[in-house]
């Protein structure tokens, strides 16, 4: 379980660096913050260490790795089974094609993005995830034209 964190202006600062460059160096973010390096390597560790940074990571550009199809797919499921659910939920967080996923309230009860290199590979994904699983029920897929916004990056400020 992630503990509760008292963050503080410094803490926020650190954070929106990180989040912008994670290559960004100590000197540069307590400069930054208005911190000394010893002082900001405290609280990165103690940010590391109660879970609230949870991995630093590339982002990288789906397009140059010809991913040109971009699907968001609300799931409707046939039954209630919790095992049922659990395994559905296993296979979507553990597909690569499943980028985002969640259990949500409302007319589904998830909803995900997926990619695919073209409209022929997100078929292909829909037999394999969807019309090969007897507890889907239905799906909608809608097409993503253009990306107009896609972040990580929390807002750390609020």
């Amino acid at each position: 379980m992630i503990q509760s964190y008292q963050f503080d202006s410094k803490d926020r600062a650190l954070l929106g660096c990180l989040q912008k460059n994670a290559r960004i160096t100590i000197q540069e973010m307590a400069d930054i913050a208005g911190l000394s390096t010893a002082s900001t390597q405290r609280r990165l560790r103690h940010l590391r260490e109660s879970g609230v940074i949870q991995k630093e990571v590339a982002v990288i550009n789906q397009k140059k790795l010809d991913l040109g199809i971009t699907a968001v797919v609300s799931i409707e499921l046939e039954r209630d089974r919790i095992d049922q659910i659990d395994a559905f939920k296993r296979k979507a967080c553990a597909d690569p094609q499943v980028l985002h996923f969640y259990c949500i309230a409302g007319d589904a009860d998830f909803v995900m993005v997926v990619v695919a290199r073209d409209i022929s590979g997100y078929e292909e994904f829909t037999h394999r995830f969807f019309f090969s699983d007897k507890n889907v029920r239905k799906f909608r897929t809608s097409i993503v034209v253009s990306t107009e916004k896609t972040t990580t990056e929390l807002p750390v400020t609020l």
